[in-house]
């Protein structure tokens, strides 16, 4: 799906391509991949690299072209594997054409048009779109980062009432997380220091970039906080499984020994050997009463070295 936008004095849709308007592509078709390298004439690799969701945050030029991928914040279903991961955002630029690629549809872009619509002031040039989406994206991974902290501290209450895998499992693939984004915003935070040398940038560009960095590093410490709290957590819950592993084990323990010394009785007495007790009508309950006697005194014992 691709739309036109006009970026002066507001971001308003156009029918058609204008010089100097923002074509944005969501998801593109083969008809969209068709239109911008025989229209536009953009290199095809390209597009193959900002379709690979392991691309890195980088810059490139080719034939005039000027290609910057950047990590943004996706959110999957909250049951997958990773529920909160990033994707490649492409901005490709040549003279009056200027084209943002994603092939995923995210909450970013779509927040990030509406706010721009509401500002009614559009972008001065192409460099200040560049930096305006870098600032979105430093947003949208605090907004997710708040998410997870949420999702972080309900796993934490249900495993506070009882400790069960799904939750461990869901702090799991949290931790997952984490790693994308920390990896992510360290990428984009090397990707600005560089465009910053290499693009054309102004006094409000300058203004602009500091914003960047302030919410980036905010993100960046933010994501590093929270990963070292989750692999506290685990460590805290995984330490406490063992320890309930190790009181259990210890307790059938001690309750095998305690039951081992009745079975002892009970296999003497029942030995085909003269043991004086064979014509005692009391002979069973003096078993009996010896095996219980024995099995109490143990239980004592135990318990008073809280052993069970």
């Amino acid at each position: 799906m691709r739309t036109f936008w006009n970026t002066t004095g507001g971001l308003t849709p156009l029918q058609e391509w204008k010089p100097n308007c923002w074509i944005q592509v969501t998801c593109p078709t083969d008809d969209d991949r068709q239109l911008l390298e025989n229209t536009y004439h953009i290199p095809d690799y390209f597009l193959t690299d900002i379709s690979d969701t392991d691309e890195r945050a980088r810059y490139e030029y080719d034939d005039g072209w000027m290609l910057i991928i950047l990590r943004i914040p996706y959110v999957k279903e909250i049951r997958s594997r990773t529920p909160y991961t990033t994707v490649p955002l492409g901005i490709i630029h040549k003279r009056d054409v200027t084209i943002t690629v994603c092939y995923y549809e995210t909450n970013m872009m779509i927040d990030f048009v509406s706010y721009q619509q509401k500002r009614g002031e559009g972008f001065t040039d192409y460099v200040d779109m560049i930096f305006r989406i870098f600032l979105s994206s430093a947003v949208w991974y605090l907004k997710r980062l708040k998410q997870i902290s949420n999702l972080i501290d309900k796993a934490k209450r249900n495993l506070d009432k009882e400790v069960n895998n799904e939750s461990l499992i869901g702090l799991s693939r949290l931790q997952d997380s984490l790693t994308y984004f920390a990896t992510s915003i360290r990428g984009n935070e090397n990707l600005l220091a560089k465009l910053k040398f290499k693009l054309q940038i102004d006094e409000l560009d300058a203004d602009m970039i500091e914003d960047v960095n302030i919410e980036m590093s905010q993100a960046k410490e933010t994501t590093n906080i929270y990963s070292d709290i989750l692999e506290s957590t685990m460590d805290t819950y995984s330490s406490i499984i063992n320890n309930n592993m190790n009181t259990v084990m210890r307790t059938l323990t001690s309750v095998t020994i305690i039951m081992m010394f009745p079975t002892f009785i009970a296999s003497l007495f029942g030995m085909n050997l003269v043991n004086g007790m064979e014509d005692s009508p009391f002979g069973f309950l003096v078993a009996l009463a010896l095996s219980v006697a024995v099995s109490v005194l143990l239980w004592w014992f135990f318990r008073h070295k809280r052993l069970i």
